[in-house]
């Protein structure tokens, strides 16, 4: 810990605390606003496999109350102006709390951060790309004769999941790496892994992609296959640069790190002769 934040008195914390909330607090305001501003066009997004979906059969989103649309735009407002705002409350929240952190957890946040968000965009954009040939595919199961009327509210959620869940996934690569450079999570257990990894992933992109779509499961698939393989590479040249690339719970682990030498049975044998 730094000894500027040492010695720095509780209420000063308190007061930093309270100034950075507000910066948040204002930075969300205005994020929320600009995005019931363009709510309509997130709307226009999200309405276009039911727009093109419309061109073949009945289909429609409807609201179920009358404060229904209302709601709705809320919610996306909302979400917008978290999205919108992230890099000025993840500033003030990093801000705050750097000053109690040594170098070396400095290190391993500011580099969780700088790989994280970036493939959390990435992961959420695939799913934008990914549930249009979703709806497509799950609503082609309805007859032709039939219509497909969808809650707006409902429908929402079941886009954002997707992409929010996208979005995750492509980040959980990432923990891997700060498991292995805190010490926790060795590259051997993550190789030994490798194959469960595989089916896992697969499994996930066939759960949120609908079967018929090969190519949608593919675009989701491979690039976590890809994000896999590189923590699996980085923790490899880290425990190598280390010199370490055993297991956690080897016994000769344990004893280096809690500062026992162990006895070799030759120096056993000449303690006994002396």
């Amino acid at each position: 810990m730094s000894t500027a934040a040492e010695k720095m008195p509780l209420s000063a914390h308190l007061r930093e605390a309270r100034t950075r909330a507000v910066r948040a607090a204002v930075a969300l305001l205005i994020g929320t606003v600009i995005g019931y501003l363009t709510s309509d066009f997130v709307m226009d997004v999200l309405r276009a496999p039911i727009t093109e979906l419309a061109e073949s059969r009945s289909a429609s989103l409807n609201y179920d109350s009358v404060t229904g649309a209302f709601d709705l735009q809320l919610r996306i407002a909302v979400y917008t102006g978290i999205v919108l705002s992230s890099p000025v409350w993840l500033g003030e929240i990093f801000g705050f709390l750097t000053p109690g952190l040594t170098a070396k957890e400095k290190k391993v946040t500011f580099g969780f951060l700088g790989a994280a968000v970036p493939l959390f965009v990435a992961g959420c954009l695939t799913g934008l790309y990914v549930f249009p040939r979703m709806v497509a595919v799950l609503t082609s199961f309805a007859a032709s004769e039939d219509s497909t009327i969808l809650q707006a509210s409902y429908y929402f959620d079941f886009v954002f999941k997707i992409v929010i869940a996208t979005g995750v996934s492509f980040v959980l690569p990432v923990f891997l790496v700060v498991l292995n450079f805190i010490g926790l999570l060795p590259a051997r257990s993550i190789a030994k892994a490798w194959r469960a990894a595989i089916v896992a992933i697969v499994i996930f992109a066939a759960l949120i992609t609908p079967a018929a779509d090969v190519l949608s499961m593919f675009f989701v698939a491979a690039p976590m296959a890809l994000l896999f393989l590189a923590a699996l590479v980085i923790a490899c040249i880290h425990d190598r640069t280390r010199g370490y690339g055993r297991m956690v719970g080897d016994p000769h682990v344990e004893e280096e790190r809690s500062g026992r030498v162990p006895i070799t049975p030759t120096e056993r044998t000449r303690t006994c002769s002396a």
